[in-house]
């Protein structure tokens, strides 16, 4: 009876052992690997010396590290929630469809599954002075609104940018998550008399909590790891208007070659990520409770 016991945790152990194995090795110690570097001013050439904290007392007095902070952070707070709307919204129109569900959920899962440099040159051409937006706005004898170029506009534009391309995923999770819910539940509700809003505050938004939560979670990492469409974009102008803690990892890694401090940068962006989703999911669990 106790070999038949310790048997199945054994079996399941090596069942996910490969899988551990490679995380470990490409994810766990290069992490360790990172945090450590960062404490150092480790160079291409592999000369290095141990610099303790002050990789990390030299962000504080770097005015382009606290620039591109501020960058990422309203990024991020453009982001997230128009994504997680968008997502939740077009998720629970699916969910009433009837007809044709299958091709209006592939058609709106399609932009995830482009590349980001091709949805970047697309975008691109769309918010040029000679693009499509502006053209249609000549036609009404406004214009051109210079949506790259713009200070006040580049983040919101690339946001709009991010959200067509990836909000799919978080569709097709949030999806999953209504179908879930027993209908029963939602009838009951609306024999005691409950509206659409009454029904959806109540039943709907707990019971959809678990799928909410990673929503926020894969959406607030994705935007605080956002790269590639600002590489192609704006190249983090105008005048670092767009210029984010990944793209000054990237200038400090793979321009200046200073990678300790590049590593530092990286810790610094890690752990903004794990706070941010605490406080998400403490406000979460307290909102639906």
């Amino acid at each position: 009876m106790m070999r038949h016991r310790l048997r199945d945790p054994i079996t399941g152990l090596l069942f996910v052992l490969p899988m551990l194995v490679l995380f470990v090795i490409f994810r766990f110690v290069p992490a360790l690997g990172a945090a450590g570097m960062s404490l150092t001013d480790y160079k291409i050439s592999g000369e290095w010396t141990f610099t303790g904290v002050g990789n990390y007392a030299k962000l504080l007095d770097d005015p382009i590290f606290l620039s591109s902070l501020r960058v990422t952070l309203v990024y991020v707070a453009i982001y997230v929630p128009l994504t997680v709307v968008i997502a939740l919204g077009t998720a629970l129109l699916l969910n009433a469809v009837v007809f044709l569900r299958g091709l209006f959920r592939g058609m709106l899962f399609l932009p995830y599954v482009t590349s980001f440099v091709f949805a970047g040159v697309l975008w691109k051409w769309v918010y040029d002075f000679d693009g499509l937006i502006n053209g249609l706005l000549a036609h009404l004898d406004l214009g051109p609104v210079g949506f790259l170029d713009d200070a006040s506009l580049v983040l919101p534009s690339l946001a709009l940018v991010q959200t067509w391309k990836g909000f799919g995923y978080s569709m097709l999770i949030l999806l999953a998550g209504l179908k879930s819910i027993p209908p029963s539940y939602l009838e009951a509700a609306r024999v005691d008399g409950a509206n659409a809003w009454q029904r959806f505050r109540s039943i709907t938004l707990p019971l959809l909590r678990p799928a909410l939560f990673f929503v926020l979670v894969i959406e607030t990492i994705g935007a605080f790891q956002t790269f590639d469409s600002i590489y192609v974009m704006t190249g983090g102008g105008p005048s670092r208007a767009s210029y984010n803690l990944v793209y000054a990892l990237y200038d400090q890694g793979f321009k200046f070659f200073d990678l300790g401090y590049a590593a530092t940068i990286g810790i610094v962006l890690f752990l903004l990520v794990f706070v941010v989703s605490m406080i998400q999911r403490r406000f979460l669990d307290r909102s639906t409770s």
